[in-house]
């Protein structure tokens, strides 16, 4: 296209289109700095300053949307050259933080410092970069092609890149249709069962010594973690359970090539495949990244090594032709998919999440065309697609089956294994590290919801979206129509299922429940659980967040509903279940006749049925069969609403084991010949020796029994007869693990950091704060990071009080040069927040538990940790079941700990670390302090105290000036413990106000 043609899209006069010329902006919160050309030194202009300027002159940026909010505009409205989209172009499938550094250090571009003049220089130095790349790229037949289509679409770079590069659109190009050029797969027939030869300690040393390669620095304590981890992947005999292994070791030991060492030497010797699982996708990719050590070469790894994910992570290909089919000539959607198709072409495996998708791409061109696209609606239709035999999901799948290695998640992992039992071919050795999460993931895995939204969902998987014609969901009709056809007994079941899916809530099943007219027995039951709630709630329907009740005792509306909706779901169960039979039969009548493609596809349909709708209602049923009597023994039911910004979004009969580990050790303690777990944190720290007197004063007033501490630290047998040994909770690890219900018994080893932690950090807990004061938490969250200079991460039990915090802490930060970013605040995954945040080293982050778990930022970017409250569990339904079977106050004690040891664990990354940790909560018992690593005195100081302690711990060299103290510092002057002694600063608009328990 010429580029006066794409300029005359976009509505801009060709003469202002030079990015290379064109002004840059840099925000700051509330103004821009602004530099209308090269060598111009950048004005400081308001919001409504820069939104003149940018009117007719599209600047360069990096980052429009972020840009936009920091100035208070629409980004809607404002058009730029963002640099972030170019990259994304001419890179694709690189993930640099979204920033003018995380871009500078992706191309070799010197950094920025910390001022708005140096960022403009490194934002136009990065323009010229990324164009002089593009010039020689964009010639490429498939790059050129999709140029022209997004220039033609509008795309502010469009005619800039075609003029730079001279790119010509090729006859032949695939262009925006890219999944014609990917691979396809190709069966492969089965590897038989591996041999069970077994790894001898010594062997693993040898192997991890080949990967940490000749010269490495001794590390004693990961060669000794090697060896125990071979334990798992010993030969077994006749008469032996699964070796299982419970393994903690401290942050520095090495522990990931540690279980590579033996768990790689198992696979490559017996011909089999070792699923490594992981609770967060950061995990996974640093597994992944380490990997390399053992296969450098990026085709045998792509071989070897695979990394598995839910299907809803994975891009569609029919989804993405679908919105391509969709998208106008002109128009956003168009430029979106362009810059979409660069990715398709260029992934590694078509993961949208944890992978080599740029999450904030998302935000740049719209979930429409990036995160919508996923199969999250459950609506393969397998070989019937076109795509098939190059999906990403069906392709990471027969990969899998003949790796060596698989990197999974617990969640995942879970699934597989309870759903593939009786494949022989499946893997039966696995490494669960963040062992300690395997209880929540356990938790959820095996949990059944009896919901609107899950009955909806059902629903629209039977019956297809109905009344939306632009959508590509498709019912069973359509999924398994034609495999039926002509089999009378399967047409009338099929025919059957559909007729009873009415029964099931309907799109507008909560206006309805509002408007008190539900509609069919699902419905009904919901409204009469709703009602119940609200009933026994002392907040009642204008609370703001989620609400919950005890089943019982159920009053007659609600046993009644439950009776009619158990009868309505057997009609639907019952058809179901013979759909199901009869297409697995097919597999064995019509073996003979079967092509490959058709066989899997009626085997998943199969599988599908009986475990998505067969098996979810069965279960269903089973818990409104016992709403008027309680549920059995092991489980625990009741009534919640889900609510979001104080609206109700689901109501639900909840289910869920009191202790989830049952159902794990049923699944792997069958299938699996070896389990090794483990963690950083897998114990639940050290006992205490005995309780202080201010704990047993404290116990005593709260009513609680005084704890008690074991007499000696060697030999401690805990209740269920598990041995707690070097003075370690090792039954919380028992617990957590599920080892107590696996017969085998488990080979245990705790080895602790090699870091100095006495030395490396400070902790911190702050006794005079009045909790319940938004004030004055904000003020001393706002005072520590300006202490620390940034590099400052603030932990949230709730995120009502992190946005709080936020709100009030922003401006002040950003006078003072330091960037804030936050979960559940700024429209970034948290991936990508927590590579600003790692990039930036004088930024600071704002997060709740995903950001807790499994972070790794070592170096000055993280040197202070604020944690806003004791991380007690919520004492919800569930968790009073659970306390009650695992030993009252010791459990909420085993879990505190844990949540403390993972926090303590993101400060201290590496042996230069050092690092300030502060919790702004003087409740935190002293027994809960053995939670922290050996070494670390935990001292309780007032809050001036700790301002002044993180500013001389973490600034040596300006130790000895005097900081702001008494005049808005919380915690100064000499106001009574408790109250926080001075008054804190008011926020950016001079509000004051205590708000009271955010």
């Amino acid at each position: 296209m010429p580029a006066d043609e794409a300029d005359a899209v976009r509505g801009l006069d060709p003469a202002r289109t030079d990015p290379l010329n064109a002004p840059v902006l840099v925000a700051r919160r509330g103004r821009g700095h602004w530099s209308a050309r090269p060598g111009d030194a950048p004005r400081v202009l308001s919001p409504a300053q820069v939104a003149g300027a940018w009117h007719g002159r599209a600047p360069l940026v990096v980052h429009r949307p972020a840009t936009a909010r920091r100035l208070g505009l629409d980004p809607a409205h404002l058009n730029a050259f963002d640099l972030l989209e170019l990259f994304a172009f001419i890179n694709p499938a690189e993930t640099p933080p979204p920033t003018a550094r995380g871009l500078a250090a992706a191309l070799d571009v010197e950094a920025p410092g910390t001022d708005a003049a140096s960022e403009i220089a490194c934002i136009r130095a990065i323009a010229r970069r990324l164009i002089k790349v593009a010039s020689i790229k964009l010639r490429l037949p498939e790059p050129a092609a999709l140029l022209h289509d997004a220039a033609q679409a509008g795309w502010i770079w469009g005619a800039p890149l075609i003029a730079a590069s001279g790119a010509v659109p090729p006859a032949d190009s695939w262009g925006m249709r890219v999944w014609g050029r990917l691979p396809e797969w190709q069966e492969q027939p089965p590897e038989g069962r591996p041999t069970q030869l077994g790894v001898l300690p010594e062997e693993a040393v040898q192997r991890l010594e080949r990967l940490t390669g000749a010269g490495a620095e001794p590390r004693p304590e990961q060669r000794r973690y090697a060896m125990h981890a071979s334990l798992a992947f010993a030969a077994r005999h006749e008469g032996e359970g699964p070796a299982v292994v419970l393994a903690e070791a401290g942050t520095g030991t090495g522990k990931t090539l540690g279980y590579i060492a033996p768990a790689s030497l198992w696979a490559e010797r017996n011909g089999g495949t070792v699923w490594i699982s992981t609770y967060t996708k950061n995990l996974q990719k640093q597994i992944d990244d380490e990997l390399d050590r053992l296969y450098p070469d990026l085709d045998e790894k792509t071989r070897r090594v695979v990394v598995r994910k839910g299907r809803e992570n994975y891009l569609c290909l029919l989804n993405y032709q679908d919105a391509v089919r969709r998208s106008d000539a002109l128009g956003p959607d168009r430029v979106g998919l362009a810059l979409m198709a660069r990715w398709v072409g260029a992934t590694r495996d078509g993961a949208l999440y944890g992978g080599d998708f740029p999450g904030w791409l998302a935000e740049l061109i719209g979930r429409r065309a990036t995160l919508d696209l996923t199969d999250h609606r459950g609506e393969c239709i397998y070989s019937a697609c076109e795509h098939y035999r190059r999906c990403f999901i069906e392709r990471a799948q027969r990969r899998s089956r003949r790796a060596r290695v698989v990197v999974a998640n617990h969640a995942l992992v879970m699934v597989q294994a309870a759903a593939g039992g009786d494949d022989p071919f499946g893997p039966d050795r696995f490494v669960f590290d963040e062992g300690h999460h395997l209880f929540d993931a356990a938790d959820s895995a095996f949990a059944v919801d009896l919901s609107g939204r899950e009955g909806e969902e059902l629903r629209r998987w039977i019956a297809g979206r109905e009344g939306q014609r632009r959508s590509r969901a498709r019912g069973l009709r359509d999924r398994v129509g034609d495999l039926v056809a002509g089999r009378p007994a399967a047409e009338e079941a099929l025919a059957e299922a559909m007729r009873a899916a009415r029964a099931l809530p309907a799109e507008g099943w909560r206006q309805r429940l509002d408007d008190g007219q539900p509609d069919g027995p699902f419905e009904v039951f919901l409204a009469r659980a709703r009602g119940a709630v609200l009933a026994r709630s002392p907040a009642g329907a204008d609370a703001p967040y989620g609400l919950e009740a005890p089943v019982a005792p159920p009053g007659p509306e609600l046993i009644a509903a439950a009776a009619d909706l158990e009868a309505a779901l057997r009609l639907l169960e019952v058809p179901l279940g013979r759909l199901a039979e009869t297409l697995a039969g097919l597999l064995d009548d019509e073996a003979d006749t079967l092509e490959p493609g058709d066989r899997a596809r009626i085997d998943a349909t199969a599988r599908a049925i009986s475990r998505r709708a067969a098996g979810l209602v069965k279960s269903w049923r089973e818990m409104l069969a016992v709403v008027e009597d309680g549920p059995p023994a092991h489980h625990v039911d009741w009534l919640a609403i889900d609510r979001a910004f104080g609206r109700d979004i689901d109501v639900a009969l909840k289910r869920r084991w009191i202790d989830p580990m049952l159902p794990f050790a049923r699944v792997f303690g069958e299938r699996a010949r070896g389990l090794l777990v483990t963690s950083a944190t897998l114990t639940g720290g050290r006992l205490p020796q005995r309780p202080s007197a201010a704990d047993a004063d404290a116990a005593a007033a709260a009513g609680e029994p005084v704890p008690e501490a074991p007499s000696s630290r060697e030999g401690l047998v805990n209740r269920d007869g598990l041995a707690s040994r070097d003075g370690l909770d090792w039954q919380t690890a028992y617990t957590r693990a599920g080892a107590r219900h696996i017969a085998s018994t488990p080979q245990t080893l705790s080895l602790p950091s090699p870091f100095d932690y006495g030395q490396a950090a400070l902790a911190l807990v702050v006794t005079d704060l009045r909790r319940s004061s938004a004030d004055q938490i904000s003020a001393a969250y706002r005072e520590l990071f300006l202490a620390a200079g940034g590099g400052a991460l603030g932990l949230f039990t709730a995120v009502r009080r992190l946005r709080v915090v936020h709100d009030r802490i922003a401006g002040a930060l950003d006078a003072a040069g330091i960037s804030l970013y936050a979960q559940h605040v700024d429209p970034l995954d948290t991936a990508t927040l927590v590579d600003i945040f790692r990039a930036e080293e004088e930024s600071c982050l704002l997060g709740t538990d995903a950001v807790r778990d499994g972070v790794d930022v070592p170096g000055r970017s993280l040197r202070l940790l604020v944690l806003d409250r004791v991380p007690w569990p919520r004492p919800d339904i569930l968790h009073r079941a659970r306390r009650l079977a695992f030993g009252g106050h010791h459990h909420d004690d085993a879990i505190v700990r844990l949540r403390l040891r993972q926090a303590f664990g993101r400060l201290i990354r590496a042996r230069d670390d050092h690092g300030v940790f502060v919790l702004l909560d003087g409740a935190l018992p002293t027994r809960l302090t053995t939670a922290f690593p050996e070494g670390v005195r935990v001292e309780r100081v007032g809050i001036a105290e700790a301002i002044r302690r993180t500013r001389g711990f973490l600034h040596p060299d300006h130790a000895g000036v005097a900081p702001d103290v008494g005049d808005g510092t919380p915690g100064a002057g000499s106001g009574p413990a408790g109250t926080g002694g001075g008054l804190p600063r008011p926020d950016a608009s001079g509000n004051n106000r205590d708000p009271g328990g955010a």
